[in-house]
């Protein structure tokens, strides 16, 4: 009997110390497992718009129109788009990638010249050939004018009253178009309080790295981006819901909110749409890394890609990644199997 106990004792003292380690193991991992809590979150800033702000990007459409429409819908942001007639005219395509991004199309002169320095027929020229541009490239009738570098005068009203157009200058400047930093671009963001509108730029690349940081400060101030009233001037809540998905060819698609943040690492909320039979592949911009997932099954073809499946859990599911210094959000595309 004494040869049968010692092993048994053994044994329990081997089981013991497994267990005193796991709970060890589990002690250390913790942060990284605790991401699953943020899910809640999404749910919680749908509900909790406390405000609502104008983001503007003047001067498009341009070669980088589709870059910043893809960076806007994956943040959950909608915009006003102050459009050059000139480039409306030229890039009609990119006009109606807009509107079916559910941004809202707006007038911004044809060639952005000093208007106060023209003469009213010249001013109503510049205006109505921009309405025109943009009515034939599908972005419908525009409500909104903007007058180039915010430079007005009580003629340049008369010829806006004249399409129906009111002015819209702005109340917080990124400083973009000054070369602002991504970091400076982000803190002009944090700076919006209800009803004011932020002055940015289609084709400003740093405007462009801003935009995931953008909604993020936003929803951590209870904000939400909204449309800008062609009655008062100010940005109130969007006249049409959500922001239409976007066309995908791979029939769903995948959307990115922002989840609780550390000074190390911040969780992202992704939500697909269209199909529950999806496979999403996020590509993490370097140096930043996945740390960690859940509610989805996933495989790391390579070291910044990930590819995420349903696992019984639903539609959504999420990632923490760890920034490493980059802070510009992974981009998903999402096919149906």
């Amino acid at each position: 009997m004494r040869k049968l106990l010692r092993p048994l004792a053994t044994r329990a003292a081997a089981v013991m110390g497994a267990v005193s380690a796991l709970t060890a193991l589990t002690a250390v991992t913790a942060p990284a497992q605790a991401a699953p809590a943020p899910q809640e979150a999404p749910s919680v800033r749908a509900a909790a718009c406390n405000g609502y702000v104008g983001l503007t990007f003047d001067d498009g459409p341009s070669s980088q129109t589709s870059a910043l429409l893809n960076a806007l819908r994956q943040a959950g942001l909608r915009a006003t788009m102050f459009n050059q007639g000139q480039y409306a005219a030229a890039n009609p395509g990119l006009v109606k990638a807009q509107v079916d991004a559910g941004m809202w199309v707006a007038n911004h002169s044809y060639t952005h010249p000093h208007m106060t320095q023209l003469s009213q027929a010249q001013m109503e020229s510049e205006i109505s050939r921009t309405q025109q541009a943009i009515a034939n490239a599908g972005g419908g009738t525009p409500k909104l004018f903007r007058p180039p570098y915010g430079e007005t005068n009580a003629t340049l009203r008369a010829a806006e009253a004249k399409f129906g157009l009111r002015e819209i200058i702005w109340d917080v400047d990124s400083q973009d178009w000054n070369n602002a930093s991504t970091d400076a671009i982000v803190q002009a963001a944090g700076r919006l309080t209800d009803g004011q509108v932020m002055l940015m730029h289609d084709w400003s690349a740093n405007t462009l790295a801003a935009v995931p940081r953008i909604a993020q400060v936003l929803s951590s101030k209870g904000l939400c981006a909204g449309m800008i009233s062609p009655t008062t001037g100010r940005a109130v809540a969007p006249d049409g819901g959500t922001t239409p998905p976007p066309t995908n060819p791979g029939g769903c698609t995948a959307t990115l909110s922002a989840g609780s943040q550390w000074s190390d690492r911040y969780n992202l909320n992704v939500t697909v749409s269209g199909s529950s039979n999806w496979t999403v592949t996020m590509n993490v911009p370097s140096p930043a890394r996945v740390l960690s997932t859940w509610n989805a099954s996933t495989s790391y073809p390579n070291s910044q890609t990930l590819v995420a499946r349903p696992n019984g859990s639903g539609n959504t599911w999420g990632v923490t990644i760890q920034h490493n210094g980059n802070r510009t959000w992974p981009t998903v595309t999402c096919a149906a199997s």
